[in-house]
């Protein structure tokens, strides 16, 4: 089925969605993943949605100056042809620190519609441009706290379609997004930013830094999928490996595979070069009541300048990490990421 056009896909989708969800079969996202020049008529569309932009855990729900209102911006792809109702399982996709990537979200967007599954992309830094524009700016003032929240936004939005099966959503982050999508797993972040009811099927990792440990476990029980590079130099394993324990205490299920060879952003467009400062030396704590703390120093990241020396303080000798497409290892991580949301599809929906 490699490679068939968009009219093939397209037909087959719309015989799916006459006949209903029970007539999907899954195991098509094991396979190998469309050719994306053959999706050029799988277009996303502009959409936005309301969300918040608390800096940390302990600004949520705060409200005013410390929780400002805010319009999320994302793309929507959409399977072709009509559906029934509540049939077309989803994925929200947060980006990383470099932003929305056209050989990145934009491309495994179109190949998720062509098979049969809606697509969110989220634009965080997009809609939060008046904090920063440049790279350092927005990283130190678009938190992940900021991203979990458009990202239990953008369930709800997902939630309001008729064709979505809001029970059947997966968040999909990348490096920066990586981590808010594990952030998201913790109960104590869902709960608090959810509309009630309302809660993702599954969450992925791709190459997430892990440097934020929480002190409360428990998680909203659906598995995560960890996916990183064996040479990725800002990613910790043994780090990556407690935070999965944590997970498992908490009850979700979590699977890690390691990519031998692979170094940072695999599905990028850029051959191997050096960028940024390596993160991996650093080490917060979410404690119970949502406090940020760096455990090098004690202090609470509680704004821009505090994480500004937070960050500096545990980068200061780090250096450049490389990053580098790597299309074999991507080519693997599509089979990985296509077996876990066939999984997690394919699993009895529950009733709202």
């Amino acid at each position: 089925m490699k490679g068939l056009p968009v009219a093939v896909f397209a037909a087959v989708l719309i015989v799916l969605g006459m006949t209903g969800e029970a007539a999907v079969n899954w195991s098509r996202l094991r396979e190998p993943w469309p050719d994306p020049n053959l999706l050029r008529g799988i277009e996303g569309v502009p959409v936005s949605w309301p969300s918040k932009s608390p800096f940390a855990p302990p600004d949520i729900g705060a409200g005013g100056e410390a929780e400002p209102s805010t319009t999320a911006i994302g793309r929507l792809f959409v399977p072709p042809g009509p559906h029934a109702a509540r049939s077309v399982p989803a994925v929200v996709m947060l980006h990383g620190a470099g932003g929305v990537l056209a050989a990145r979200e934009l491309t495994y967007a179109p190949q998720l519609a062509g098979m049969g599954v809606a697509a969110l992309v989220v634009d965080v830094f997009g809609a939060r441009r008046d904090r920063g524009t440049g790279f350092i700016e927005r990283l130190l003032n678009i938190t992940e706290t900021m991203m979990v929240a458009d990202a239990y936004g953008g369930l709800g939005f997902l939630a309001r379609r008729p064709e979505i099966d809001p029970r059947r959503v997966v968040l999909v982050g990348f490096s920066y997004g990586a981590m808010a999508t594990t952030f998201a797993a913790f109960a104590q972040i869902a709960d608090r930013l959810a509309s009630p009811g309302l809660r993702f099927a599954g969450h992925v990792a791709f190459y997430g830094p892990c440097i934020a440990r929480f002190a409360d476990k428990r998680t909203t029980g659906a598995p995560l999928l960890m996916l990183i590079g064996g040479d990725d130099e800002i990613v910790d394993q043994q780090r990556c490996a407690e935070l999965a324990a944590d997970l498992r205490a908490g009850g979700s299920p979590v699977e890690t595979i390691i990519y031998p060879g692979a170094v940072h952003q695999w599905d990028g467009a850029f051959e191997r070069r050096l960028i940024g400062r390596n993160l991996a030396g650093c080490r917060l704590r979410v404690e119970r009541d949502g406090t940020v703390r760096d455990l090098h120093t004690g202090l609470a990241m509680t704004g821009p300048f505090r994480r500004k020396l937070i960050l500096g303080l545990c980068t200061i000798f780090a250096r450049p990490y490389p990053i580098a497409r790597d299309d074999r290892v991507r080519a693997l991580s599509n089979r990985d990421l296509g077996r876990f949301l066939a999984k997690v599809f394919s699993a009895p929906s529950q009733a709202s």
